[in-house]
């Protein structure tokens, strides 16, 4: 697959990682700010960050934009989401034990909803 070097003036904001998907977006200038002109386009899946600590780091991402797209990238506000397959949260733990009990014998009760989250960690 075709990459994409980015190379950037300023370090890297530190919760970028591997595996994030980097995008681009036009700007233009309106009142004294940089505007968004534009959509929001996907430049790719971030495979490796050079240097992110320092005053010239770069990001490689794999793309499949062509060299026309990607060549403009030096006017562009460039930004990252996180990838969900790799960050997904959710409850921590190996072992849960529920009792549910009616303690009024001569009243009926009723349960509406019963849920668990559960996932394989290791194996």
């Amino acid at each position: 697959m075709p990459a994409a070097t980015l190379n950037f003036s300023a370090p890297i904001n530190v919760s970028c990682q591997v595996g994030d998907i980097v995008y681009y977006v036009s700007t233009t200038a309106s009142g004294g700010f940089d505007v968004n002109s534009g959509n929001i386009i996907e430049i790719g899946e971030i495979r490796e960050i050079q240097n992110a600590t320092t005053t010239n780091p770069a990001i490689i991402a794999n793309t499949n934009l062509g060299y026309a797209e990607l060549n403009g990238l030096t006017d562009k506000f460039i930004l990252f989401s996180k990838n969900n397959k790799a960050n997904l949260s959710s409850p921590l733990g190996y072992y849960a034990s529920v009792k549910m009990t009616n303690n009024d014998s001569a009243a009926a009760g009723e349960l509406y909803s019963v849920g668990v989250d559960t996932f394989i960690s290791s194996k």
